[in-house]
Order: structure tokens, then sequence, then C-alpha cells
């Protein structure tokens, strides 16, 4: 079968061992049925976004073709975070692992589960920095604009750090 979606997908922990997390669910992702990793950003330190007393997240974003399409893919990476410990607690709670479809080629589709694009993509810099890093020229196809000039525009920071994706080789879940 061809895999000829492109699938950019957001990541993100911040409770445990967080890298170990973000690792374990690449690796998951890795193992679905015609899904082929194809790029890793580096990982990011975040403050928390939404509710703010809680602990800082790593984020990354990965690239991934597969076949499947967006609401099969959306029900294996739901299945990925409850079998990783995702214990579902208040709205932009803590969170063990948060696995989000970001862009599914240019598809614009929304109905009570999903949005695609992701809403909250244009607001979040842990998720246009990695997205710009692994794919400079992606285009937003609703706003028809690039992802990197999203970051120009942003009133709100929230990376306070960036580390190699080679510690998510590194590390474990214990």
């Amino acid at each position: 079968m061809a895999k000829n979606n492109t699938v950019f997908i957001g990541l993100g922990s911040n409770v445990g061992n967080r890298i170990g997390y973000l690792a374990s669910a690449i690796n998951e992702i890795s193992k679905v049925n015609d899904c082929t990793i194809e790029a890793i950003s580096s990982l990011y330190e975040s403050l928390p976004f939404g509710k703010s007393d809680q602990n800082n997240f790593i984020n990354a974003v990965i690239k991934i073709s597969t076949s499947i399409n967006h609401l099969t893919l959306l029900t294996q990476l739901k299945e990925i975070e409850k079998k990783l410990g995702r214990i579902k607690r208040e709205r932009w709670g803590p969170r063990e692992i948060d696995i989000d479809i970001l862009f599914f080629n240019d598809l614009i589709f929304s109905n009570e589960i999903i949005s695609l694009p992701h809403k909250g993509v244009i607001y979040r810099d842990f998720v246009l920095v990695p997205l710009c890093e692994i794919q400079p020229d992606l285009i937003h196809p609703v706003f028809n604009k690039s992802i990197c000039d999203f970051i120009i525009d942003l009133k709100v920071k929230n990376i306070i750090n960036k580390f190699s994706n080679s510690l998510l080789t590194e590390k474990k879940i214990s």
C-alpha cells in the first residue's frame, strides 16, 4: 500500500519521565501498521499552556507517512496514550503523554472528536517551532500562510529550552 499521507504529530509530557514518555510514544507510533517515521524534531522544554500551576512540558513534533486515514490514525494514537498510562485529568492539566495530529496532508476537517489542522497550532510556539524545524516550507491550509511565519506574530512564548532529539534514544520509562 502506498504511504501517500503526510502527517505531523505533536507530542508532549509533563509527568514523570517526560523524555521517556516521548521516546515510548515515538516507538509505539513506529509500530502502527503502515506508519513510517520520517522526521523527529528537537525536544523543547516549555512552560505550561492554559494552566500554569504544573510542571514544565517536554514537546516535540514528528512527521510520519502512512496510508491509513485520519480517523483510524487518531484511534491508534489515543490507544497509544492509554497504553503508556495517560490519566485523563482536567483540560490543559498534567499529562503523562499527549499525542495530537497537527496536520494531515492539507486536509481541513472537523467533527466532534477532531479538528484538522489542529486549532491550537498557530498559538503555540512549542508546536510551531518544532514544525518549522522539520518542515520549514509547510503551509497552513486554512490561512495559506507558512507555519514559520506564525512564530513571528506570537505574543506569548512558552519555550524555555531546546535539547537534541538524541536524548530520545538515551531515555526509557523506568
